[in-house]
């Protein structure tokens, strides 16, 4: 069994929204135009409701913890409105990936299980990468289930025993009780290969290369 490291840190983010009435591309244009974001909320237990948020705002968001795993404290019409706790559920972005299009957010309920996308890191040294392995991470990110209180903020996965042909299967990945990871198959999350032919062959020509020169030396400085 590989030791597998959590870090359990539920932060909820203030996140101030308006409430929108009307939808269609039209309005959404619209909304960019203005520097808004048009958004939803889809909820727990209510209807949906539509949003706006501030694109300034939530791009520096955005900017600062990434995307994945996160949880809002989101107030509609400002701290005398609604309050509701969302998470990240979707962000559209534009063919280029500089524009947001559309945000998807998710009202949650602190009792049950959300399921939340985690990134997994890769921690200590290797003896398969000492050797010249090579450390391939086949799943950078990992979907997890578990109560908004038990998310997750990373998976770190000791390697530090992995030995070239070696792997860390997704069933060797204990996070502890109340988070689980769902899947069908025992697929792979880490592993150690060895270089590939070519890699060797380099590293052979780069020795004769070398050694080629140190030999060459002395009767260059001969001639001299």
């Amino acid at each position: 069994m590989h030791a597998v490291m959590e870090e359990i840190a539920l932060e909820l983010i203030e996140l101030n929204a308006k409430l929108r009435e009307k939808s269609g591309k039209g309005v959404a244009r619209k909304l960019r135009r203005n520097n808004e974001i048009p958004a939803i909320v889809y909820g727990a237990k209510k209807d949906s409701m539509m949003l706006s948020l501030d694109t300034v705002t939530f791009d520096r968001i955005i900017r600062k913890n990434g995307s994945m795993g996160l949880f809002f404290n989101l107030k509609v019409g400002g701290d005398s409105g609604e309050e509701k706790m969302v998470m990240l559920k979707n962000m559209q972005m534009d063919t280029f990936g500089l524009k947001y299009l559309h945000i998807d957010l998710h009202e949650i309920d602190m009792d049950n299980q959300v399921s939340i996308t985690v990134p997994v890191e890769a921690v200590g040294d290797s003896k398969g990468v000492k050797e010249g392995g090579l450390l391939q991470i086949i799943r950078r990110e990992l979907d997890v289930l578990c109560k908004p209180t038990d998310a997750p903020d990373s998976i770190k996965v000791d390697i530090s025993d992995l030995d070239v042909g070696d792997a860390v299967h997704v069933e060797d990945i204990d996070l502890g009780e109340g988070v689980e990871i769902p899947h069908e198959v025992n697929f792979t999350v880490i592993t150690i290969v060895a270089p590939s032919v070519d890699e060797k062959e380099a590293g052979e020509e780069e020795e004769d290369l070398e050694e080629e020169d140190v030999k060459a030396t002395p009767a260059e400085a001969t001639e001299e």
